[in-house]
């Protein structure tokens, strides 16, 4: 196996693809450098005297400046390295010239079963919701999805509840923010029927979220408030039951890939993210996108020192301003929230390998691929069209992931090189950066992108993961999904009463 990787030719520093020694003479391309130090897998080493205040170079962009003297063979992480970043920029459009070529996805030859819904929207899960309103009421909405569960049938995949902390005690937008995200899931095509479940006194009551929640249909959408009921629980697996026929109607039938909605995400990287996992997800993207379909890259934090990648590949200016805002806006909450833009990476990422911002980012992004960015959304919003969209999310993987499938994502491809059990509220396929995650925790790990380190070409990994997203559409449960466990968690701003 390879020992260590420079990525681009114009790199300062290579990465070691497993853990090497002090004084081992390690082949990189045409060099061989001797190791000053011990590098752990993941982790950076110089490749030629860096200065103090010198570019560090990886992906072909710095990743930060020398903190110190540098010498080939050394060790370069945060005791040498520091960001090189600042805080709000001024940004110019300069369109990438072949990427109008490629825009236009046609539906192609791939499929998948789904659901074709009433109002001819696609889901790949035919599952009832319950979505409280208040989180006064979330022990009532888990004791109805236990009972329910004597209601399932064959053609119902599960009855899931999503508590939350929120819908009381919460002012103008912060419950509009609320509001926008529950009505986001209860429209969501992977959801046959949802019980709305209410307490009666909250500020977000019943009521109120009809107000945001819109046209529903009524066989679809029933609502419960439980102080108006002297028995809530009974009442309430009264309309589970009715919501329970009402879905086992629907049958899977054959859909075009191009109607996929697929989520990108990254979380607990270590050093090989940007390598293997990330780049397999951003081929699966292309393959996706260029057959018509749709993805959605969020993490705004994590775009940070790369966000010129995204600009330029935008299709027109308008789009172009959009990212711009977005990427301004939240550096804008950081510093009305006095605190340092780059604070990060975590803990977890450094002792991955991942040393600055900009070396987080520029693995996070590859997980878009080469497409154009189509269109940026607000966090909370619908995806209308189809293409790469940018999304308004902070980096955090539970809020992150919600708002991901509030937008619309049927799936959510999830990268890690630390390993995460979490779920989202749609099935989220956890991808490995190396090999030896996946071999541990194959309970969490649906795909080993680490197999691209052992000579299998990106292509190959990239449309493995394209066939994995079509059977997982077409009803095969992920790991997540297996264990159970889905998580829901809105990005709350505002005062609490």
């Amino acid at each position: 196996m390879q020992k260590a990787i420079r990525i681009q030719a114009m790199d300062n520093v290579a990465v070691a693809l497993q853990q090497l020694s002090a004084d081992e003479e390690v082949p990189v391309g045409q060099e061989r450098i001797v190791l000053r130090e011990d590098i752990p897998a993941g982790h950076k080493f110089a490749l030629k005297d860096l200065s103090p205040g010198i570019e560090v170079i990886k992906y072909g962009y710095p990743i930060g400046k020398t903190t110190q003297a540098v010498k080939p063979g050394e060790w370069v992480h945060t005791h040498n390295l520091k960001t090189g970043l600042s805080e709000m920029l001024e940004y110019k459009y300069h369109p990438t010239p072949t990427l109008m070529e490629k825009r236009k996805g046609k539906s192609g030859e791939h499929f998948f079963m789904g659901y074709r819904r009433e109002n001819d929207t696609v889901g790949i899960r035919n599952e009832i919701w319950i979505i409280p309103t208040v989180g006064c009421v979330n022990d009532i909405a888990r004791a109805l999805e236990q009972e329910a569960k004597r209601y399932l049938t064959d053609e119902i995949d599960a009855i899931a509840a999503f508590p939350h902390p929120y819908g009381c005690s919460q002012l103008g937008d912060d419950q509009l923010n609320t509001q926008k995200i529950l009505t986001g899931l209860i429209h969501h095509p992977n959801a046959a029927g949802v019980l709305v479940l209410g307490l009666g006194c909250e500020n977000n009551n019943i009521e109120e979220m009809k107000k945001q929640i819109g046209a529903y249909k009524e066989n679809r959408v029933k609502f419960l408030v439980c102080q108006e009921w002297d028995d809530e629980l009974k009442k309430g697996l009264e309309l589970l039951r009715e919501l329970v026929l009402y879905a086992s109607g629907f049958r899977r039938e054959r859909i075009p890939a191009s109607e996929l909605v697929v989520g990108l995400k990254c979380g607990g990287s270590d050093g090989l993210s940007g390598i293997t996992a990330n780049p397999v997800v951003g081929g699966f993207s292309d393959l996706l996108t260029k057959e018509g379909g749709t993805t959605i890259l969020t993490e705004v934090p994590e775009m940070f020192g790369a966000e010129t990648i995204l600009m330029n590949r935008c299709v027109d200016k308008e789009i172009f301003d959009k990212t711009v805002a977005l990427i301004n806006d939240f550096k804008q909450y950081f510093i009305e929230n006095n605190q340092p833009i780059y604070e990060n990476p975590s803990p977890g990422n450094k002792k991955g390998g991942i040393t600055t911002l900009e070396d987080k980012s520029l693995g996070c992004t590859q997980k878009s691929g080469t497409a154009a960015v189509e269109e940026v959304l607000a966090y909370g919003e619908a995806v209308k069209g189809k293409g790469l969209h940018l999304l308004n999310s902070p980096g955090n993987d539970l809020v992150a992931s919600t708002a991901l499938a509030v937008s619309g994502a049927h799936i959510v491809l999830f990268t890690t090189g630390r390993g995460t059990p979490f779920g989202a509220p749609v099935p989220t396929i956890k991808i490995s950066s190396n090999t030896g995650l996946y071999d541990r925790k194959k309970n969490w790990i649906d795909f080993d992108a680490g197999k691209l380190l052992t000579g299998t070409s990106l292509e190959q990994m990239s449309a493995e993961l394209y066939q994995l997203v079509l059977t997982s559409a077409s009803g095969e449960k992920v790991k997540s999904e297996e264990n159970g466990y889905r998580d829901f968690a809105i990005f709350k701003q505002g005062v609490t009463l």
